[in-house]
């Protein structure tokens, strides 16, 4: 079983890393990208077990070591198979 894990900023957390990517593409001359938001996707490759043992064991693991919620949200899928 595989779980994708995407992590992003908060709205309203400034992302400088962002930031200095939407001004080295403004430097390519890609003037017409208005921001951008860096995140991280995290793949996982797990034992099998049902789905939802499965969802709770990787909430467990966004809330505890993944993401900090503090500034970032995640969200996630379960691509069983």
């Amino acid at each position: 079983m595989k779980a994708v894990v995407y992590v992003t900023l908060k709205k309203g957390i400034s992302d400088p890393q962002g930031n200095a990517v939407k001004e080295a593409l403004d430097s390519l001359g890609y003037r017409e990208v208005n921001k951008v938001r860096i995140g991280k996707i995290i793949e996982l490759e797990l034992e099998d077990m049902d789905k939802e043992e499965a969802e709770i064991k990787i909430k467990e693991m966004c809330e505890k070591l993944l993401a900090n919620t503090v500034m970032e949200k995640y969200s996630f899928e379960i691509l069983e198979g």
